[in-house]
């Protein structure tokens, strides 16, 4: 069972917003979620009033003493005059660290003063907190990073056709909207493996040498299966490794997550993707589907 301070931390990160589920660390699961055929628990991913068009990301999350932080903790703000403007970088293949404020659809002199304070040097986070109708204000109006696929049609565009730093502002059926891009990075990709593909590549030696192999499950379920290379780092144990993650793999190689039967998995290849790391792989229906699938000397359970 999870203590109160770790539950608190928690729900400290729960700040849903119009545009994104609400962002969250992986689940710290207790013995009691767990059947006692250790199958994985359901996945239920949070509904915000905005829905996206894919499952939620979980936040960025550090925890060298159980503590849990958001994305956007650590982003620098950009005080100062900005501009209203449009623009794009060229990179269409990358994702969006985005902070906005939103009004009603019958305030659009509210958003045209906010954007004369804006100007005058008024930092868009103080706004958002004060008048913004999404609950990101909570945040300082910041959505995490945003990938294409993740909002409506008009918030997408104005988004991507920002400079970095400059205000722009867009009407969506949610009403007025400033939006600031305060930063831009290579999309990373996650992928679904399957497990006859995955045996094969673990056919080749350099394979398992140079890839890097996680295993979520418990120490209990890999006594009874498991498969060479993989380092097992517990979901349940999150707390111990999560901070130290970047210390122990490269983000920039392929990162391969394995479970019972892919849903721990799944969880974590998010998180992952929100450190950083580039190419992310959940193994589908997990060791279970490898067994079943692909190689039947690993024993079921």
């Amino acid at each position: 069972m999870r203590s109160m301070s770790t539950v608190s931390q928690l729900r400290s990160l729960s700040s849903p917003t119009f545009f994104l589920h609400n962002l969250r660390p992986p689940a710290v699961f207790s013995a009691s979620n767990y059947s006692s055929s250790f199958k994985s628990p359901p996945f239920q991913p949070q509904v915000s009033f905005f829905p996206r068009l894919h499952p939620p990301i979980s936040p960025s999350t550090s925890s060298s003493s159980l503590k849990w932080t958001s994305p956007m903790a650590d982003t620098p703000r950009f005080p100062g005059k900005v501009c209203f403007s449009a623009g794009t970088s060229g990179m269409e293949n990358r994702e969006l660290l985005v902070q906005h404020l939103l009004v009603g659809e019958d305030n659009l002199k509210l958003l045209l003063e906010l954007q004369q304070r804006i100007s005058g040097g008024v930092d868009l986070s103080d706004l958002a907190v004060e008048y913004s109708l999404c609950p990101s204000k909570e945040n300082g109006g910041m959505l995490g990073w945003i990938r294409r696929g993740q909002t409506v049609p008009e918030f997408e565009e104005a988004a991507y056709g920002a400079p970095l730093n400059k205000v722009v502002r867009c009407k969506t059926k949610y009403g007025w909207h400033l939006l600031q891009v305060l930063s831009e990075r290579e999309e990373s990709i996650l992928q679904e493996i399957e497990p006859e593909e995955l045996h094969s590549k673990m056919q080749d030696p350099s394979f398992v040498e140079e890839a890097q192999l996680i295993d979520v499950r418990e120490p209990e379920e890999v006594s009874q299966a498991s498969l060479p290379g993989f380092k097992v780092l517990p979901l349940r144990q999150f707390g111990t490794w999560g901070s130290l993650i970047t210390d122990e793999f490269d983000p920039k190689k392929d990162t391969y997550v394995l479970c019972h039967h892919g849903v721990r998995s799944l969880q974590v290849a998010k998180w992952l993707q929100t450190q950083g790391f580039k190419r992310v792989f959940n193994i589908s229906g997990g060791i279970h589907a490898y067994a079943v699938k692909a190689d039947t000397s690993i024993p079921t359970y």
